[in-house]
């Protein structure tokens, strides 16, 4: 994947964009005036004509030699693509476990765009998916595709009642562009308190997050907010400025996470009797931060898609991005068993270990420590009454159906004593 990095990186330095973009926009704008003139008058539309002509032949040659790197780059990024992932057959519907289920592919593209904020983007795709709806293709675990299962003809159905949806994520968009460009704490925070039983119930720590930001930020007179919501409420005195305005805000705000924040709510009130000297304080960290807005706008991303049932990151990205982690191991796995003439016989789990980011990991895994073998769903993780956990299989071939010895420990058990581990 080097070599299509540096492609990209090469592509991005050699292409000014924008220049290609302002010189189109200047033989348009030649144009219009032109057209405008014309129709003003149209006996000057000779001479205007005739003066637009050199003018405009600049001008394209001008966008001509800004796409001239653009189209080379494009080329060679065409070339070491090809070169890196050779042609080959589209998979068929024997080994493609999604060309029964086309509609779920369909909502996992529509579901992607609104998050992403491309509305008009999403809104023309489910418009043609309704139009040409796909025709799924029988697999050996879905012989009749056409009888969709209840939860996936919801899925379906709630994906194309985008326009919910879309209202949501314009609001989360504005909020985290808020948080992110503006530094501005109040819409958050709002947002929050109108779902703080949810949030509480979820164990979430996000509305004291962010109460606890704006603290910070109005203890630093420097980065304090300009909100009037988080002042005095008297009209007639004036607010307080940097830690007096901090503890006002406190105490209006911290009685109702004293139960569960106890302790850090008295670190940022005790670091107030160290304010004229806060960078060689103990609470340095509290209040010296520099990821702190960006961890608290990736924290109201995750908890805003998990109240709409979500995951914080688009399922399409990760799909996606995993695929391409493991495709060239897949590829070199292929031509390693074409040369020796094997087959792939293992249909549950890969043939090889694919290192994947750890926040690409999203399920326990269980390796039994007899056999090294990873669990399955037909070979489930048992616990003996001993505590130790072994694979089923390593189970019976142990047993035999009579009591057998723990591998490590002495205590003995029988077959119908051994639980299945749920993880």
């Amino acid at each position: 994947m080097d070599d299509l990095r540096e492609q990209v990186e090469l592509l991005e330095s050699s292409a000014n964009l924008s220049t290609s973009i302002d010189d189109v926009q200047n033989a348009i704008d030649m144009l219009t005036a032109a057209r405008a003139k014309i129709a003003a008058d149209p006996k000057t539309a000779p001479v205007t004509l005739a003066k637009l002509q050199d003018p405009f032949k600049r001008s394209l040659d001008a966008v001509n030699k800004d796409l001239k790197p653009i189209y080379a780059g494009l080329n060679k990024y065409g070339k070491t693509l090809d070169k890196k992932f050779k042609d080959k057959p589209l998979p068929s519907a024997d080994n493609d476990a999604l060309s029964s289920h086309p509609s779920l592919i369909n909502r996992a593209i529509a579901m992607h765009l609104l998050r992403e904020g491309q509305f008009d983007v999403a809104s023309t795709f489910i418009e043609e998916a309704r139009k040409q709806p796909p025709h799924p293709e029988p697999t050996p675990n879905t012989p009749n595709p056409y009888i969709r299962e209840a939860w996936e003809k919801d899925l379906a159905e709630g994906t194309f009642n985008s326009e919910q949806l879309q209202q949501q994520f314009a609001d989360m968009y504005h909020i985290l562009h808020q948080l992110r460009h503006e530094r501005n704490l109040a819409p958050a925070i709002q947002w929050a308190r109108e779902r703080s039983a949810l949030l509480e119930e979820r164990g979430s720590n996000l509305e004291f997050e962010l109460c606890r930001l704006q603290f910070v930020c109005l203890f630093d007179t420097s980065t304090a907010t300009n909100d009037d919501s988080f002042m005095s409420d008297s009209s007639d005195e004036q607010p307080p400025t940097g830690p007096l305005s901090a503890w006002t805000y406190a105490r209006r705000e911290f009685p109702p996470f004293q139960k569960r924040y106890a302790r850090e709510i008295q670190q940022l009130l005790g670091a107030m009797a160290f304010y004229q000297n806060i960078p060689t304080s103990p609470y340095h960290r509290l209040f010296y931060n520099t990821t702190a807005w960006d961890e608290v706008a990736q924290s109201f991303n995750r908890e805003f898609c998990s109240l709409l049932g979500l995951s914080a990151d688009s399922p399409l990205f990760i799909a996606a991005t995993a695929g391409a982690i493991a495709l060239p191991y897949l590829l070199k796995m292929q031509s390693i068993m074409k040369e020796k003439r094997t087959e792939w016989t293992t249909q549950d789990e890969l043939p090889v270990e694919i290192p994947l980011p750890s926040q690409y990991h999203f399920h326990s895994i269980f390796v039994c420590p007899v056999s090294k073998e990873q669990s399955t769903d037909k070979n489930p993780p048992m616990m003996m009454p001993c505590g130790h956990v072994i694979a089923q299989e390593s189970l019976e071939k142990l047993s035999r159906g009579t009591k057998f010895k723990c591998p490590y420990c002495p205590n003995e058990s029988s077959p119908g004593q051994a639980w299945k581990v749920i993880l």
